[in-house]
Protein backbone atom coordinates (compact mmCIF):
# COMPACT_ATOMS: atom_id res chain seq x y z
CA UNK A 1 0.00 0.00 0.00
CA UNK A 2 2.86 2.14 0.53
CA UNK A 3 3.99 1.67 -2.79
CA UNK A 4 0.50 2.75 -3.93
CA UNK A 5 1.08 5.82 -1.99
CA UNK A 6 4.45 6.95 -3.25
CA UNK A 7 3.01 6.02 -7.15
CA UNK A 8 0.05 8.13 -6.64
CA UNK A 9 2.12 11.25 -5.20
CA UNK A 10 4.55 10.70 -8.26
CA UNK A 11 1.98 10.56 -10.53
CA UNK A 12 0.70 13.90 -9.61
CA UNK A 13 -2.89 11.70 -8.53
CA UNK A 14 -4.11 14.05 -5.62
CA UNK A 15 -7.05 12.56 -4.90
CA UNK A 16 -6.09 8.90 -5.05
CA UNK A 17 -3.03 10.35 -2.64
CA UNK A 18 -4.93 11.32 -0.15
CA UNK A 19 -7.08 8.54 -0.27
CA UNK A 20 -4.50 6.14 0.03
CA UNK A 21 -3.37 7.81 3.14
CA UNK A 22 -6.71 7.80 4.84
CA UNK A 23 -6.85 4.10 4.46
CA UNK A 24 -3.29 3.54 5.59
CA UNK A 25 -4.17 5.20 8.77
CA UNK A 26 -7.20 3.87 9.55
CA UNK A 27 -5.64 0.61 8.76
CA UNK A 28 -3.01 1.30 11.35
CA UNK A 29 0.18 1.98 9.29
CA UNK A 30 2.77 4.00 11.30
CA UNK A 31 3.01 7.33 10.59
CA UNK A 32 6.29 7.27 10.18
CA UNK A 33 5.53 4.57 7.45
CA UNK A 34 3.71 7.03 5.60
CA UNK A 35 6.29 9.97 6.13
CA UNK A 36 9.03 7.47 4.41
CA UNK A 37 6.80 6.93 1.38
CA UNK A 38 6.11 10.87 1.03
CA UNK A 39 10.33 10.63 1.62
CA UNK A 40 10.75 8.20 -1.40
CA UNK A 41 8.09 10.00 -3.54
CA UNK A 42 9.60 13.16 -3.28
CA UNK A 43 12.87 12.06 -4.09
CA UNK A 44 11.99 10.54 -7.32
CA UNK A 45 10.15 13.93 -8.15
CA UNK A 46 13.38 15.50 -7.11
CA UNK A 47 15.32 13.85 -9.35
CA UNK A 48 13.05 14.31 -12.33
CA UNK A 49 13.19 17.36 -11.87
CA UNK A 50 16.74 17.80 -11.99
CA UNK A 51 16.91 16.03 -15.29
CA UNK A 52 14.38 17.84 -16.42
CA UNK A 53 11.46 15.91 -16.69
CA UNK A 54 9.66 17.64 -14.02
CA UNK A 55 9.02 21.26 -13.59
CA UNK A 56 7.91 23.85 -10.72
CA UNK A 57 3.92 23.39 -11.47
CA UNK A 58 4.51 20.00 -10.78
CA UNK A 59 6.87 20.68 -7.52
CA UNK A 60 4.35 22.65 -6.38
CA UNK A 61 1.16 20.14 -6.84
CA UNK A 62 3.44 17.36 -4.72
CA UNK A 63 4.24 20.17 -1.95
CA UNK A 64 0.21 20.65 -1.82
CA UNK A 65 0.03 17.17 -1.54
CA UNK A 66 2.69 16.70 1.00
CA UNK A 67 0.80 19.19 3.21
CA UNK A 68 -2.67 17.93 3.16
CA UNK A 69 -1.10 14.75 4.28
CA UNK A 70 0.99 16.27 7.01
CA UNK A 71 -2.81 17.32 8.13
CA UNK A 72 -4.02 13.98 8.14
CA UNK A 73 -1.31 12.43 10.32
CA UNK A 74 -0.73 15.14 12.66
CA UNK A 75 -3.77 13.85 15.20
CA UNK A 76 -2.40 10.59 14.86
CA UNK A 77 0.90 11.58 15.78
CA UNK A 78 -0.37 13.99 18.37
CA UNK A 79 -2.15 10.96 19.46
CA UNK A 80 1.31 9.01 19.89
CA UNK A 81 2.72 11.29 22.57
CA UNK A 82 3.39 14.79 21.08
CA UNK A 83 6.08 16.63 22.98
CA UNK A 84 3.61 19.65 25.18
CA UNK A 85 7.43 20.96 26.65
CA UNK A 86 9.12 22.37 23.87
CA UNK A 87 13.09 21.11 23.60
CA UNK A 88 14.54 23.52 21.92
CA UNK A 89 15.14 26.19 19.19
CA UNK A 90 15.65 25.44 15.43
CA UNK A 91 15.67 27.63 12.78
CA UNK A 92 15.25 26.44 9.49
CA UNK A 93 15.31 26.95 5.89
CA UNK A 94 16.36 26.72 2.16
CA UNK A 95 19.24 28.77 1.53
CA UNK A 96 19.83 31.19 -1.79
CA UNK A 97 19.02 30.55 -5.04
CA UNK A 98 17.14 27.15 -4.15
CA UNK A 99 13.10 27.14 -3.67
CA UNK A 100 12.68 23.65 -3.12
CA UNK A 101 10.61 23.48 0.42
CA UNK A 102 8.73 19.63 -0.14
CA UNK A 103 12.03 18.35 2.17
CA UNK A 104 12.21 20.76 4.26
CA UNK A 105 8.41 21.02 5.27
CA UNK A 106 8.62 16.82 5.86
CA UNK A 107 11.55 17.97 8.23
CA UNK A 108 9.90 21.15 10.04
CA UNK A 109 6.98 18.61 10.68
CA UNK A 110 9.13 15.93 11.70
CA UNK A 111 10.77 18.44 14.37
CA UNK A 112 7.60 19.97 15.62
CA UNK A 113 5.87 16.63 15.96
CA UNK A 114 8.87 15.81 18.10
CA UNK A 115 8.52 18.69 20.55
CA UNK A 116 10.83 21.11 19.07
CA UNK A 117 10.16 25.12 18.81
CA UNK A 118 10.90 25.15 14.65
CA UNK A 119 11.09 28.44 12.53
CA UNK A 120 10.74 28.32 8.99
CA UNK A 121 12.11 31.17 7.10
CA UNK A 122 10.86 29.64 3.76
CA UNK A 123 12.85 29.74 1.02
CA UNK A 124 15.56 30.97 -1.35
CA UNK A 125 17.39 32.75 2.52
CA UNK A 126 20.38 34.83 2.12
CA UNK A 127 22.96 34.10 4.78
CA UNK A 128 22.08 37.04 6.77
CA UNK A 129 18.49 36.32 7.56
CA UNK A 130 19.69 32.89 9.40
CA UNK A 131 22.40 35.42 11.47
CA UNK A 132 19.16 37.44 11.86
CA UNK A 133 17.06 35.18 12.91
CA UNK A 134 19.60 32.82 14.95
CA UNK A 135 20.82 35.83 16.72
CA UNK A 136 16.40 37.07 17.82
CA UNK A 137 15.30 33.71 18.56
CA UNK A 138 18.63 32.87 20.48
CA UNK A 139 17.95 29.29 18.37
CA UNK A 140 21.06 27.07 18.79
CA UNK A 141 20.25 24.65 15.97
CA UNK A 142 20.37 25.80 11.92
CA UNK A 143 18.73 23.65 9.40
CA UNK A 144 20.24 24.44 6.06
CA UNK A 145 18.05 22.96 3.16
CA UNK A 146 19.34 22.62 -0.52
CA UNK A 147 17.48 20.44 -3.32
CA UNK A 148 20.89 21.43 -5.91
CA UNK A 149 23.80 21.17 -6.32
CA UNK A 150 23.88 25.16 -6.59
CA UNK A 151 23.33 25.27 -3.12
CA UNK A 152 26.20 24.28 -1.90
CA UNK A 153 27.91 27.37 -2.01
CA UNK A 154 25.13 29.39 -0.34
CA UNK A 155 25.51 26.49 2.21
CA UNK A 156 28.93 27.45 2.82
CA UNK A 157 28.64 30.94 2.63
CA UNK A 158 25.83 30.42 5.43
CA UNK A 159 27.85 28.89 7.74
CA UNK A 160 30.38 31.13 7.27
CA UNK A 161 28.43 34.11 7.90
CA UNK A 162 27.16 32.40 11.42
CA UNK A 163 30.52 31.59 12.66
CA UNK A 164 31.22 34.94 11.78
CA UNK A 165 28.62 36.55 13.39
CA UNK A 166 29.63 35.00 16.51
CA UNK A 167 27.56 32.13 17.25
CA UNK A 168 29.98 29.25 17.94
CA UNK A 169 26.91 27.60 19.61
CA UNK A 170 24.59 27.40 17.11
CA UNK A 171 24.81 23.90 15.74
CA UNK A 172 24.20 23.70 11.99
CA UNK A 173 22.68 20.90 9.79
CA UNK A 174 22.30 20.13 6.01
CA UNK A 175 19.96 18.28 4.22
CA UNK A 176 18.65 17.42 1.50
CA UNK A 177 19.32 16.52 -2.75
CA UNK A 178 22.64 14.53 -2.80
CA UNK A 179 24.02 16.35 -0.11
CA UNK A 180 26.61 13.80 1.92
CA UNK A 181 29.85 13.81 4.08
CA UNK A 182 32.13 15.14 1.55
CA UNK A 183 29.48 18.22 1.27
CA UNK A 184 29.27 18.63 4.92
CA UNK A 185 33.00 18.77 4.98
CA UNK A 186 32.89 21.47 2.20
CA UNK A 187 30.01 23.56 3.77
CA UNK A 188 31.71 23.13 7.19
CA UNK A 189 28.06 22.49 8.73
CA UNK A 190 28.46 19.96 12.09
CA UNK A 191 26.51 17.61 10.27
CA UNK A 192 24.45 16.18 7.35
CA UNK A 193 20.87 14.35 7.92
CA UNK A 194 19.76 11.57 5.14
CA UNK A 195 16.21 12.34 6.15
CA UNK A 196 14.02 13.52 8.39
CA UNK A 197 13.94 11.57 10.75
CA UNK A 198 17.80 12.32 11.17
CA UNK A 199 17.30 15.88 11.68
CA UNK A 200 15.16 14.22 14.72
CA UNK A 201 18.16 12.34 15.71
CA UNK A 202 20.48 15.11 15.48
CA UNK A 203 18.69 17.98 16.93
CA UNK A 204 17.56 15.58 20.21
CA UNK A 205 21.46 14.74 20.22
CA UNK A 206 22.49 18.38 20.12
CA UNK A 207 20.04 19.71 22.30
CA UNK A 208 18.34 17.06 24.64
CA UNK A 209 14.78 15.29 24.41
Amino acid sequence: MSQQLVDAITGMREKDALKITRELIEGGTSPFDILGACRTAMDIIGKRFEEGEAFIPELILAGEVLTQISDMLKPVMDGEGKVAKKLGKIIIGTVKGDIHDIAKDIVVFMLEINGFDVTDLGVDVPPARFVEAAQETGATVVGLSGFLTLAYDPMKETVEALKDAGLDNVKIMIGGGHVDEQIREYTGADAYGRDAIMAVTLARQWIGG
